[in-house]
């Protein structure tokens, strides 16, 4: 093994040091004894030289999308333009304290009240709220408006509407907001089944939640008159807009009459994914809405620009402060390069480039639902799983071949589903080097499936025990006794 394969507690040597600290200019004061270890710190000591090394050599064993391909879907991992990131680092973004006065922030809120009417804009809301630090809690905020709502005028509204393709946070989304979630069945095109949704639809129904493009890779073909027929019954639509990639510039969720939508940052407007945070899930609402967006919600008054706490029919605050900020700076970037003519570009490249993944993978894999898709593709290796190969071993597979894995099981209606999203920002050659491996590995599930199976073998680390890993991680380094 070596040195550098090591954990940084085993690369320790006592009396080693990375660090070099300026004398204390104030002066020496003891801390209270409840507030003291009662033993010494077991920290390592490695020397400036062995840190930098450790970590440089680990950086490198990342996968991510600055380095390799990476076809997630549903998680849209994506280029990230590194505008952005110099945006975000100028140093009256990057220096800002969260306490500091309006007075002194007035660029920052400038750019938050901007970029919310710009996400307003783009889906056709009437308000947006910047505060939600993910999408799944944008989506929370939105049932949670929803409930105030219909609490507003007197109803007493219990149950969810969900569609079996939808993304596994609606449900959970719903039934944190205390709702009851009904399942509405899709039909083998994997369109909503509209005859069971009108059986659903009664004045105990609060919402019907929807993901358009569905997580099938399809749009609904019927979502205006899907619409229509929840607003008959006072239920209001909410839409994930996790899927907006497919429709930037095409159509906007507030014409085809939802009332409610999140965005996920880090999926359609590249922003770092942040290996789980921080993220930003603005929520957008229609009119009637409004008044129960989370505070605190940026205003402008004549040249001016303030946080408005006084809102007293709002769902309440989501978090510490005013939301992820250099999320929302990454992504008012993205929006003003890319423009209104450049964003509609974005979708129409994502729907070739999955088509075209597809087309060329649909001879040795079945296709989860029949004709186009839009910004991503859903395979089945049902084929494969008959010859003892199944959806986990291809995306371990994939790893020794240089790229990373599709989501798999994933939509969960879709037997060992394999859920492929290009993006648009990946050139044909690459398209074409990912589906060459793809269909070598349904010819080596035909001749060698033991290679397979013992996939990854190239990778720094193996094929794990997932349940093992799950149940009984090892995530804490302790000194041998």
């Amino acid at each position: 093994m070596s040195g550098y394969e090591r954990l940084i507690f085993e690369l320790s040597s006592p009396g080693r040091e990375a660090f070099s600290l300026a004398e204390s200019d104030v002066p020496a004061s003891s801390l209270p004894a409840k507030y003291l270890r009662k033993d010494v710190a077991a920290l390592p000591e490695v020397s400036e030289f062995d840190v930098v090394r450790h970590y440089s050599r680990l950086s490198r064993m990342n996968y991510g999308v600055d380095t390799h391909f990476y076809p997630l879907g549903s998680c849209t991992m994506k280029y990230n333009p590194k505008l952005n990131e110099d945006m975000a680092r100028l140093a009256g973004f990057a220096k800002l304290h969260p306490l500091a006065s309006e007075a002194l922030v007035q660029g920052a809120l400038q750019l938050m009240h901007e970029l919310a009417g710009d996400l307003a804009e783009i889906a056709g809301m009437d308000a947006v709220s910047l505060q939600p630090a993910a999408g799944a809690q944008g989506e929370f905020a939105g049932v949670l408006m929803i409930r105030a709502y219909h609490r507003s005028r007197g109803e007493k509204r219990t149950k969810v509407l969900v569609p079996d393709s939808a993304h596994g946070t609606n449900p959970a989304s719903t039934a944190l907001a205390g709702y009851e979630v009904v399942e509405v069945k899709s039909q083998p095109n994997g369109e909503v089944d509209l005859g069971e949704l009108a059986r659903h639809l009664d004045t105990d129904m609060a919402a019907f939640m929807i993901t358009v493009p569905n997580t099938l890779g399809m749009f609904e073909p019927r979502i205006v008159e899907i619409t229509e027929m929840c607003h008959a019954k006072g239920v209001q639509v909410y839409m994930d807009g996790a899927n907006l990639n497919a429709i930037l510039g095409i159509t906007r969720p507030g014409d085809l009459g939802f009332d409610v939508c999140h965005f996920n940052l880090h999926k359609t407007f590249t922003t770092p994914h942040g290996g789980g945070g921080p993220g930003a899930g603005p929520v957008g609402v229609k009119a009637h809405l409004e008044p129960f967006l989370p505070v605190p919600v940026v205003t402008k008054q004549e040249d001016r620009y303030a946080l408005d706490w006084k809102r007293p029919k709002s769902i309440g605050k989501l978090q510490a402060f005013w939301g992820n900020f250099g999320m929302l700076v990454r992504a008012y970037t993205y929006i003003r390069t890319m423009g209104a003519d450049g964003l509609r570009q974005v979708a129409e490249n994502a729907i070739v480039n999955a088509n075209y993944v597809m087309k060329r993978l649909e001879k040795d894999y079945d296709v989860a639902v029949p004709g186009p898709c839009m910004h991503e593709c859903v395979l089945s290796a049902r084929r494969q799983k008959k010859l003892g190969v199944t959806a986990t071993d291809i995306a371990k597979r994939l790893l020794d071949l240089g790229f990373y894995a599709p989501s798999t099981y994933f939509p969960l209606i879709v037997e060992e589903a394999l859920m492929i999203e290009p993006t648009e920002t990946e050139a044909k050659e690459t398209l074409d080097q990912f589906c060459d491996a793809m269909i070598q590995i349904a010819r080596e599930a035909e001749t060698s499936a033991a290679l397979i199976h013992d996939a990854p073998v190239t990778t720094p680390v193996k094929r794990l025990d997932q349940t093992k890993a799950a149940r009984e991680p090892d995530l804490r380094w302790s000194p041998k006794a």
